[in-house]
């Protein structure tokens, strides 16, 4: 035996099959193509996701434009102005709201009040609710009211401090050192410029020195 007398086993390679070689091979002519067509022709063929003109299932599909947040926190928005008319010494808390139809929950479940600072805010009355704006934290302290802030859903208090107010930043004053030296500086200019001649006078002592 010889390198060359090997053979592979009876049907483990199979042999390609020999197209457009005359229509005695059964294969002929159009060789297994059929009769023109896109699919008849050189490099032609039809994609994969190709669904015979209707919409394809890539475009029927909705695409995710953003998501929603499952944990998010939907509040039932009330402004301030809608309470302008409470009597001083009041207790507003959600459950008045909800008996005077002030704020609407959802068809199954409450929602979480939070107050908004638009309108005028009601003088001297204390507001229990589960979220207040800035603005209106501002407009209750300056109306004389109390502002306090509940836990969600059992309604304990929360200990909180509101945000100072922004105020606008002022330069520190300068220390009595600087201030002399300043004050030394600017009297130093000043005698310079006294002592600088002025084009009047250099033009007058011109004329004066000429025969």
């Amino acid at each position: 035996m010889k390198l060359h007398d090997p053979r592979p086993n009876r049907g483990s390679h199979k042999p390609s099959r020999r197209l457009g070689r005359g229509h005695g091979s059964g294969r002929g002519k159009t060789a297994g193509r059929g009769t023109k067509g896109q699919k008849a022709r050189a490099g032609g063929g039809i994609p994969a996701w190709f669904e015979g003109g209707q919409t394809p299932l890539h475009i029927r599909t909705p695409k995710l434009h953003g998501f929603t947040n499952r944990f998010r926190v939907e509040y039932a928005a009330l402004n301030l102005g809608r309470l302008s008319e409470a009597a001083a010494g009041t207790l507003i808390t959600p459950d008045v709201l909800r008996h005077d139809q002030l704020v609407r929950d959802q068809k199954t479940r409450p929602m979480p009040v939070k107050i908004l600072g638009g309108g005028d805010a009601p003088k001297g009355v204390t507001i229990h609710a589960h979220a207040f704006t800035r603005s209106a934290l501002v407009k209750l302290a300056a109306a004389g009211s109390t502002a306090q802030l509940i836990s969600w859903p059992d309604g304990a208090p929360i200990e909180f401090e509101p945000e100072p107010a922004e105020q606008p930043s002022v330069p520190a004053p300068a220390s009595a050192e600087e201030a002399e030296e300043a004050e030394a500086e600017a009297g130093a200019e000043a005698e310079a410029s006294e002592r600088e001649p002025g084009p009047e006078t250099d033009s007058a002592a011109d004329t004066e020195s000429e025969p």
